[in-house]
């Protein structure tokens, strides 16, 4: 049987990611989505890089884009680092790699440059790791930043009255143009919720594994989800993003 699974902000925790694979039977005809963000926090970032390079030999994975990816490729290509990045687990990162040669850092920057913007599957549910604001869809973003940074999507999601039709002038477009959207980028613990978060028919999948929470990974046709330990237990001697 073939399956599609959703997973959330890894953010450095490298011990999450086979705890959750281990947890929901992954097996290789199962398809991985990846939401982004899979450095800056804990210590492992370029060794959770490492891992999903080898995944990527085993499963079909798609791999998105996160914002705390942009910042890290652009480190690896330029070798500078901006400062919002060293301040948001840049640092951890880097540490990560003191121990990588220019060859193994390369080959990280073409997985980096690889990442998709977004993905649209067969049955048009978007899988973006932020969001976008142009109303006439995912592909007529002018500001393509948005993909990785935009906050609005969620925040719109959350704030319409949950009863609304589809089909009222009042339901927001942006959220018309797909059956599903998945999004990682804001943590759920902000919310009080340490599970994945439904709204309208939006799903936000960013459990807080850079900070108190957990990595969950999710399929996307039963919306069964499990969890890892709490990740900040697995770097016990560690601030993460905390």
């Amino acid at each position: 049987m073939m399956r599609t699974f959703v997973i959330g902000d890894i953010h450095g925790g490298l011990k999450a990611v086979p705890q959750v694979l281990k947890k929901a039977q992954i097996t290789p005809n199962d398809t991985l989505i990846f939401l982004g963000d899979y450095v800056d926090g804990w210590s492992e970032s370029a060794q959770v890089i490492d891992f999903l390079i080898e995944l990527n030999k085993k499963n079909q994975c798609i791999f998105i884009k996160g914002n705390h990816d942009l910042w890290c490729e652009d480190w690896l290509r330029t070798g500078e680092g901006e400062a919002i990045w060293l301040a948001h687990g840049g640092e951890e990162t880097k540490k990560s790699y003191e121990s990588y040669s220019e060859e193994q850092k390369q080959k990280h920057l073409v997985f980096f440059q690889q990442m998709k913007p977004y993905y649209i599957d067969d049955k048009n549910r978007l899988f973006i790791h932020a969001g976008f604001t142009s109303m006439h869809g995912v592909e007529k973003e002018t500001f393509k930043l948005n993909y990785h940074f935009d906050r609005t999507l969620w925040e719109t999601a959350l704030a319409t009255d949950k009863n609304l039709s589809k089909k009222s002038e009042l339901y927001p477009e942006r959220f018309k143009h797909y059956s599903e959207i998945y999004i990682g980028h804001t943590p759920t613990i902000r919310y009080n919720s340490s599970t994945p978060i439904n709204a309208l028919n939006l799903w936000n999948i960013d459990t807080g594994a850079a900070f108190t929470g957990y990595l969950t990974i999710m399929d996307i046709d039963s919306k069964k989800f499990w969890q890892s330990d709490q990740v900040k237990t697995l770097y016990a001697n560690e601030k993460g993003r905390n």
